[in-house]
């Protein structure tokens, strides 16, 4: 890689951590905390949905959303991370061994 290239890059990094501390000062965050916060679990949701559906381009089939509807069943209803990651791993498993792709 070019050294220009490489000290582009570095400047461009040390202003983006540069930029949070000083936008810090300057703007309300106790307003923004709500939008903020709505943001990241939109965001969250949309990654979730999107790993869950595609597989690359295509369609992943129905037993990864099926395993991770009944993940995200079991986390609203407060089971621990073990019991919702071996039953959404369980109810994937079990449907591909039945042939659904």
């Amino acid at each position: 890689m070019p050294l220009l290239a490489v000290l582009v890059l570095a400047a461009g990094t040390y202003a983006f951590r540069v930029a949070g501390p000083l936008a810090a000062r300057r703007l309300d965050l106790e307003r923004l905390r709500g939008p903020l916060v709505g943001a990241a679990v939109v965001l969250l949701l949309a990654l979730a949905v999107t790993s869950a559906v595609a597989d690359g381009q295509e369609f992943a089939g129905w037993a990864r959303p099926a395993g991770v509807a009944v993940a995200a069943v079991l986390a609203w209803r407060r089971a621990s991370f073990v019991v919702v990651v071996s039953a959404a791993a369980a109810v994937t498993a079990g449907l591909r061994l039945l042939g659904v792709p």
